[in-house]
């Protein structure tokens, strides 16, 4: 039996998050409407952020709730902009009526449900919709890998069909540009990597590839069915005998559906020790979910990509890091 031990949180390296972070640390701070921060966790998430130059928080809520957290946990809300309503659901709405307004132009999850924020989101007339599915890209910052590792979608298309899936990839990778990371190599996940009809995700991989090579998907190059080894293992490629400029060195995972990829980022979390930066895409904003499980690290982490990707779509080209 390994005597190896597993490393503590506070030995593991975090440089991939650290050049996100600094790189948002040269951007002018980011106007930021934050939607319920009623909980010390959100509270301080948001006040983290702005003390690190990254944001300048709106905060929308209860305001003698959000007082009293900020009192009880030592939290300074000197110059920061309070918008007082009564409820978690006046708080997500009020929150995208001020991103559609133009005073904001980030939005941040505070300790509302995920659903009762994107449910405002995603109202008809008064949420920020395009033309995109609303798609969720979890940033994977994994010990021993040497890049970073993006995954999607895990959080909230559950089982998305050929053209979300569409979205769900075209938004990955303008994210993936949109922070100055050059052109992605997507891996189309599935179980095995050649295409067989009684695996319908094979058959999708291998349609979203032929979409990519008619100009439906642009900007990455695309390649699957692969299964996660050959996707992230040359190793691996080279044994079953894969050759594609992708498999071995894919810098983005696309899941079959949500419960695939909610699966594959927590083993990377609890097994490898990865922190999981989370932001959603496909909205007029970046959309910052946070979570109360959230490392420092991590929340800050969400809100530099966030930054950064909102800067970028000012001028719609990629920011150089």
């Amino acid at each position: 039996m390994s005597s190896r031990k597993t490393p503590a949180a506070s030995e593991r390296t975090h440089e991939k998050y650290e050049r996100l972070i600094a790189l948002a640390k040269t951007m002018p701070a980011v106007s930021t409407a934050v939607a319920h921060p009623c909980d010390e966790a959100s509270l301080a998430g948001a006040m983290e952020a702005a003390q690190a130059g990254l944001i300048v928080p709106i905060l929308v809520g209860p305001k003698s709730k959000i007082e009293e957290v900020a009192s009880q946990h030592g939290i300074d809300l000197k110059g920061i902009e309070v918008i007082d309503v009564e409820h978690s659901h006046d708080a997500a709405m009020k929150a995208v009526e001020i991103v559609r307004s133009g005073r904001a132009e980030v939005l941040m999850k505070g300790s509302l449900h995920s659903d009762e924020l994107l449910s405002a989101v995603t109202k008809k007339d008064t949420g920020l919709r395009t033309g995109r599915r609303i798609s969720h890209v979890f940033i994977m910052d994994v010990p021993g890998h040497p890049e970073t590792l993006f995954i999607t979608d895990a959080a909230v298309n559950i089982f998305p069909d050929l053209m979300a899936k569409r979205d769900i990839v075209q938004n990955a990778i303008d994210l993936y540009r949109g922070l100055g990371l050059g052109t992605p190599k997507v891996a189309i996940l599935s179980a095995v990597e050649t295409v067989t009809i009684s695996i319908p995700s094979t058959l999708e991989a291998a349609a979203l590839c032929k979409m990519a090579d008619r100009g439906q998907i642009t900007g990455g190059i695309l390649d699957g069915p692969l299964a996660f080894d050959n996707a992230i293992s040359p190793e691996a490629a080279k044994i079953k005998g894969i050759k594609s400029e992708v498999a071995g060195r894919a810098n983005i995972l696309v899941v079959p559906d949500l419960e695939a990829g909610n699966m594959l980022a927590k083993n990377l979390s609890f097994l490898s020790h990865a922190d999981a930066a989370g932001i959603v895409l496909g909205a007029r904003v970046p959309i910052i979910l946070t979570s109360r499980a959230d490392s420092v690290r991590t929340r800050t982490a969400s809100c530099a990509i966030a930054v950064a990707f909102a800067h970028s779509q000012r001028s719609k080209t990629p920011i150089r890091s």
